[in-house]
């Protein structure tokens, strides 16, 4: 009997291994259903200010302070900032080179000096290269509601 209980409780473990989705979700639940290669995202917004949609990209830096932003690269080796909805939900810090899949708002954004400064120290960025901004920057930017990080 306790032999049976014992293989119980072995096949069970290893099963819950192969249970596992290889993902991890941040934020509200989404699916990645439908989702829109952040490649194509400037010519999906057309001359929209705003979209609600679905995309798919690369991780390219994360806040290395609590997860609370990323940057996802975009079309001609840029990046887009990334957000999370109302502060609501951070996601790992070690995501760099992963896919990841996220919903929300995309908009059409100028970002300050001192918010793009603030940005810089948040990716470890030397006092050198965050003097170095001094310019507002017009971008695309993007407010998540939800990620799937595909490990």
């Amino acid at each position: 009997m306790k032999n049976l209980a014992l293989l119980t409780l072995a096949l069970g473990i290893s099963l819950s291994g192969f249970a596992q989705d290889n993902v991890s979700y941040h934020g509200k639940k989404i699916t990645a259903d439908n989702a829109t290669p952040t490649t194509a995202l400037a010519s999906k917004m057309g001359d929209k200010k705003e979209l609600a949609t679905k995309l798919e990209g690369t991780v390219e830096s994360v806040c290395q302070v609590k997860g609370c932003w990323m940057r996802v690269k975009t079309a001609d080796n840029q990046t887009m900032l990334v957000r999370f909805r109302d502060y609501g939900f951070f996601v790992p810090k070690d995501i760099a080179g992963k896919n990841v899949v996220f919903e929300g708002t995309a908009e059409t954004k100028t970002t300050s000096v001192a918010e793009l400064r603030h940005y810089a120290e948040d990716a470890g960025k030397s006092k050198e290269e965050i003097a170095k901004i001094t310019q507002p920057e017009k971008a695309l930017t993007f407010t998540a509601d939800g990620v799937i990080v595909k490990k």
